[in-house]
């Protein structure tokens, strides 16, 4: 029997460093493991190319929707293409955060969409606020707005220290993506 006592926090995961996606799907392959749904938000991402993504499509309990537009967003010239991706991320979110469709949600890369301006960072807290009780909601991405900062149960920074992207190597299949 699978009891969901405890669940009901807010996890950040944050900073420079590699590897914030990854530590939220290891935590989501947690929650599968013991028989919560899981559900991922991907914001400012589309392909189903990614490792994580095709593992996750394979399990039960697990559900990833994405909602970017196939480019990389450029913060000094966001465009509405950009601003309705987002706004259609949000409206899963709400969706996600309000029904009893999972247990946990991962909102991957929201706080990139937040730092660009994306999504109304007031607008996301309410949402933490008055979602269903018991869901456990966990937030990717670089520079989480200081308001996410201190409502969340648990953030963590990644730091990168060395990396040899910073040498020009690209990223790895089934390493990095």
């Amino acid at each position: 029997m699978i009891t969901m006592e405890g669940l009901g926090r807010v996890h950040i995961i944050t900073g420079p460093g590699k590897g914030k996606t990854t530590a939220a799907f290891g935590m989501a392959m947690r929650a599968a493991g013991h028989g919560y749904k899981v559900c991922v938000v991907q914001f400012l991402k589309t392909g189903e190319t990614t490792g994580e993504v095709m593992a996750a499509n394979r399990l039960r309990g697990m559900h990833v929707v994405q909602f970017g537009t196939g480019r990389w967003i450029d913060s000094r010239n966001i465009t509405s293409e950009d601003r309705t991706a987002a706004a259609s991320a949000m409206q899963r979110v709400q969706e996600v955060l309000n029904s009893r469709d999972c247990d946990m949600a991962i909102l991957d890369e929201i706080n990139v969409a937040a730092a660009f301006g994306l999504v109304d960072t007031k607008e996301l807290l309410n949402l933490l606020q008055t979602r269903r009780k018991g869901i456990e909601v966990v937030m990717t991405g670089r520079s989480a707005p200081k308001e996410l900062v201190e409502y969340a149960d648990y953030v963590s920074v990644v730091e990168n220290t060395k990396n040899p992207y910073d040498k020009g190597v690209k990223a790895r299949k089934g390493i990095e993506w």
